[in-house]
């Protein structure tokens, strides 16, 4: 190889290194939410419809070998004690063929955080067949369509979500699919009821995070390797 050949080699080398080299201290800067097997800590276990009233007292959520477990009961959230303004959150989710969950951001401890806060959805397809594009895995319920659906039916799913001040954005099994100013959110969103939510520009700026379940059947949402960078 001549010199030009060496350097430019060289140099794509020391790229890969600098790339790989650089993921373990990002990744320290991340703060896992489910470190420990069990019931897990610094959460509460909330009505799907109603956060801030308590599941019945048998309804838990469960931490296995890493793995956080939807409750067996459906129609629950599991929402954090600690309140969020800014942050990144990573983690991966697997559903099965009846899975309908969620994820809550800046939601407060009361309502519904689909509309009181804001609900990245996590369904699949054959939950409902007829579900709107803002209702499947994705979308900002109700209120947002994902770019494309990127979602992979009964198998685990990378999601990032970013939120700071107004700017959201998601990134799902590698694809963004969402990069908004909630600011120009303005979109009408109707509760299951039918009367008016506030619009997405109108919600919370700081809030709880959550995971829902309110899947059919036994087949409960699957949680792991969920963190959250505070204040990036």
């Amino acid at each position: 190889m001549n010199t030009w050949t060496n350097i430019i080699f060289a140099a794509l080398a020391l790229g890969v290194f600098a790339t790989t080299s650089s993921i373990p201290g990002e990744e320290s800067e991340f703060t896992p939410l489910f470190p420990e097997d069990g019931a897990p800590k610094g959460w509460l276990v909330r009505r799907w419809d109603d956060v801030g009233k308590p599941a019945e007292p048998d309804v838990t959520w469960i931490v296995k070998d890493g793995v956080l477990h939807g409750s067996a009961k459906r129609g629950t959230w599991l929402i954090s004690e600690r309140e969020y303004d800014d942050f990144i959150l990573k983690f991966e989710f697997k559903l099965g063929p009846r899975g309908n969950s969620g994820c809550a951001l800046r939601a407060p401890l009361k309502g519904d955080p689909a509309f009181d806060g804001m609900e990245l959805q996590m369904a699949d397809l054959r939950y409902n067949p007829e579900a709107k594009d803002s209702e499947l895995t994705g979308g900002i319920y109700r209120a947002i369509a994902p770019r494309r659906q990127v979602y992979k039916p009964t198998e685990w799913n990378t999601c990032e979500i970013s939120l700071i001040g107004s700017h959201l954005r998601v990134v799902l099994n590698g694809e963004v699919i969402h990069d908004l100013d909630l600011d120009e959110q303005n979109q009408v969103v109707k509760r299951h009821d039918g009367a008016d939510a506030p619009p997405i520009k109108d919600r919370p700026r700081k809030g709880r995070i959550g995971f829902q379940e309110l899947s059919r059947g036994d087949e409960r949402v699957q949680i792991r390797h969920a963190r959250i960078k505070t204040d990036p």
